[in-house]
This record gives C-alpha cells, sequence and structure tokens, in this order.
C-alpha cells in the first residue's frame, strides 16, 4: 500500500511541476468538454456542471435546486427504467460512484468508475440515464421535503445556522443570493418544478463536461457527446440581476446562546475578477493563512477572545461575499469586535508588510502541488475552469500569478472591493 502510494503521489507530482495539459472542445451537442488525460491510474472521473443552482430558484419556491439535484438520483425512466434502490444497487455492482448537488451558481453531476471496459460503459450509461431522463417520483419527493423541513426547523434553532442565514439576506436583500430555504418554501415545491427546473437548466449547449483519467482524447469525446446528446433542449430563463451593495448595518439577534457569533463583511467579487490574485495573497495575511494572519493573532493569541477568527473570499459568478467570522464569549463581543474592525482598517490603509507578502505568496504556491495531487481534486479545478471560463492555462498561470502580486496591488485590490461604507455586521447572542 505504501509503495502504491508513493507510485501515486509521484505521478501526480510530476503532472502538477510539468504544467497541466488541459484539452478543451465544444461536443456536437454544444456541450463545452475540458479534459485531462492521465493514463497512470485505471480510474475515471467525470462531472458535468449546469447554470441551474439556487440563484434560479423562483423567489417563492428557495430550495428548488437543490432539491431538483438531490433527487436526480431518484429514479430514471424510458427503457431500462430503475428505481432508486436499483440505481444504488448498480453503482455497488460496478464499484462506481455517482452523486449531484447545487450551490448558488451550478448544479452538478459527478460520477468515480474504474476505467475497465465493463464498469466504464456501465457506470457512463446510469450517468446519461440519471442526467437525461430523471423521474423525480412523487413519493421520494414526499420523503425528502418532509426531511428538509424538519432539518431546516432544527437549524432554526442553532445561532450558526441563525448567523448564516441572516448574514446572507442582510448581504443580498431582495436577491437570490440573501435567499435560503425555509420550511414553508420547501413546502411549496411540487414535482412539476422539479422537471420544469430540469428541463429549463440542464441541457446540453449549457453544460460543461470535464473529464479526467485513464482514457484517449477521442474516447473522451465519445463520452462527451453520449452523455450530452439526449439532454433536454433547455429553455430561456430570466438573467439574475446584478448584485448592489448594502448599506453599513449592525444587525443583532436575541437568542440564549453563551457565545456570540459574529459574521462581518459585504459583497466583494465576482470569480473572474481581476484582482482575484492580490484578493487571495491579501486575505492570507488579513485573516486566511491561519496562525500566521493578522486576525488570529490579534484576536486570539495576545487578546483571547475566541478560539477561532477567519476571513475568506467566496468569489461566484455575481460578486460574491467577503466575510470574517467569529465566536466569542457574549459579554466580549462588542471588544472583540473593536479588535477586528481596528485590524481591518488598518490592513485597509497599509496593506501587508514586505514580510507577511512573502509568507503569504510562499504558502500560496508551495501549497498548490497538494491542491492538485489527486484525480478528484484536480477535476475540481478542471470544472471551476470550465464553468467561469477561466483560461485554460490557470493552473500553470497560479505561481506566477501570486509571485507578480505587490503590496501596492494588495491595497488597491482590497481598497476597490472592502469598502467600509457598506460592511454589514450579523451578530446572533447578542447583549
Amino acid at each position: 500500500m505504501r509503495i502504491l502510494l508513493a507510485i501515486v503521489f509521484a505521478a501526480f507530482a510530476g503532472l502538477a511541476g510539468a504544467g497541466v495539459p488541459i484539452q478543451h472542445w465544444v461536443a456536437p451537442s454544444g456541450a463545452k468538454v475540458y479534459f485531462v488525460e492521465i493514463r497512470s491510474l485505471p480510474i475515471l472521473d467525470v462531472q458535468i456542471d449546469f447554470a441551474a443552482g439556487s440563484a434560479h430558484d423562483p423567489a417563492d419556491k428557495a430550495g428548488l435546486a437543490g432539491l431538483t439535484a438531490g433527487l436526480l438520483e431518484a429514479g430514471v425512466g424510458g427503457e431500462g427504467a430503475l428505481d432508486e434502490e436499483q440505481i444504488s444497487a448498480r453503482l455497488v455492482d460496478l464499484g462506481a460512484r455517482l452523486s449531484a448537488s447545487a450551490d448558488h451558481d451550478r448544479a452538478w453531476v459527478n460520477l468515480r468508475t474504474l476505467a475497465s471496459a465493463e464498469e466504464k460503459s456501465g457506470a457512463l450509461a446510469l450517468m446519461r440515464a440519471v442526467l437525461a431522463a430523471p423521474t423525480f417520483p412523487e413519493a421520494v419527493l414526499a420523503r425528502e421535503k418532509t426531511r428538509m423541513i424538519e432539518g431546516l426547523k432544527e437549524a432554526e434553532t442553532r445561532p450558526d445556522s441563525i448567523a448564516g442565514k441572516r448574514f446572507a439576506a442582510a448581504l443580498y436583500p431582495d436577491h437570490p443570493y440573501g435567499a435560503a430555504p425555509t420550511p414553508e418554501s420547501i413546502g411549496r415545491i411540487a414535482r412539476e418544478d422539479l422537471v420544469a427546473h430540469h428541463g429549463a437548466r440542464f441541457a446540453a449547449p449549457g453544460a460543461v463536461v470535464s473529464i479526467i483519467g485513464d482514457v484517449t482524447r477521442t474516447e473522451a469525446e465519445e463520452i462527451a457527446q453520449q452523455l450530452t446528446a439526449a439532454l433536454p433542449a433547455g429553455a430561456s430563463a430570466a438573467a439574475v440581476p446584478d448584485v448592489k451593495l448594502p448599506e453599513r448595518a449592525t444587525i443583532k439577534v436575541a437568542h440564549p446562546a453563551t457565545q456570540s457569533h459574529i459574521h462581518v463583511g459585504l459583497p466583494a467579487m465576482r470569480r473572474s475578477d481581476p484582482d482575484y490574485f492580490a484578493l487571495l495573497v491579501g486575505n492570507y495575511t488579513l485573516g486566511g493563512g491561519g496562525f500566521v494572519s493578522r486576525l488570529m493573532q490579534e484576536v486570539r493569541e495576545k487578546r483571547g477572545y475566541a478560539y477561532s477568527v477567519y476571513s475568506y473570499f467566496a468569489p461566484r459568478v455575481l460578486a460574491g461575499p467577503f466575510q470574517i467570522g467569529l465566536q466569542t464569549k457574549r459579554e466580549q463581543a462588542d471588544a472583540a469586535l473593536k479588535v477586528v474592525d481596528e485590524v481591518l482598517t488598518d490592513f485597509l490603509a497599509k496593506g501587508p508588510t514586505a514580510e507577511e507578502l512573502a509568507v503569504a505568496k510562499k504558502n500560496l504556491i508551495d501549497g498548490q502541488a497538494l491542491r492538485i495531487d489527486s484525480n478528484a481534486k484536480l477535476l475540481g479545478y478542471l470544472s471551476l475552469i470550465g464553468f467561469y471560463g477561466l483560461p485554460l492555462d490557470y493552473l500553470d498561470q497560479f505561481p506566477r500569478q501570486v509571485e507578480a502580486i505587490t503590496r501596492d496591488d494588495v491595497k488597491a485590490a482590497f481598497r476597490r472591493h472592502v469598502r467600509p461604507e457598506h460592511l454589514v455586521t450579523v451578530i446572533v447572542a447578542a447583549d
């Protein structure tokens, strides 16, 4: 086993060092295809992404995208129809893994299978059926709605869940990014809603197919067309409205918890933003670098206000959030927030020191190989490149882009994207 792991690591380390040769084309179905051939392991990984995330949920039916993705494996129709138990048994027989999910921007279906002919053929046929002919059985939908509603009711009692939902709603008022499923919205979703969402959003022309593993380019072309040729025709959908920056505000939510849950932030960055690397490097120093970050040093190490404090950017198709988060004793909430504000204000004014910048760049560059050291991790990047339209040489350019960032770049980018007059603070369990 150790020898096998060493061989696998060496194979991916060599790939990372030599660059990742991504091939790209458009299938006859209209789907965009991204392919990396890796013959060192008899494994095939495939993911198909669609612009079918929660941003496309109807205003009164938040949760539709997640339910649709979650029920793709609940049954397939047509010739060779299968129910959910038969699908599960078939995957076990093939030794394959199939999953589906959704986030704000996209929904995806992911397959891992052996690259041997019989297993590969069976797994791909099952993936094709799940994509093209889901039945969304009424009984399974009712069961899953009940499960989700119970989970949402339980989550409404937890301060961390309350804080996350209130924070999103405050950052994105009257915008789909700020909507969250509720027991009421889930209750309004019917089977025809899932059918309509699938038919409109899971279409070949909008699909992004990512393929990695032990197949040739010719085989990859056949796989992409096989999986997308039978997808729904699709329909035009209303564009997601642009994000508007909120006014600065502090929102306090009563809760009996002994710890205050605090979020601070604003909508900040699209995934395509040219400031991406400057913000990535700068945030490592501010709150993304663990114990070397300023927030951790000032809030935890020097004052003991919190066990953990962090900051991050979560870029999306539209402006995704910049967020600072921490938990602290409720009687210390105001003092902890004062320190957070001081650290952020100082960072916006001065940016990182030369030493901090060097540490951030070294850690980000040195860690890049570990971020693509498996098929699964590389597939995640491949789908990201395809869905968000990033350059094909994004992974090769990453260390050069990071190394090129200067202190002035960081200061300018943070001043453009982290604007104090639009910062929203949410405190759950506030005095």
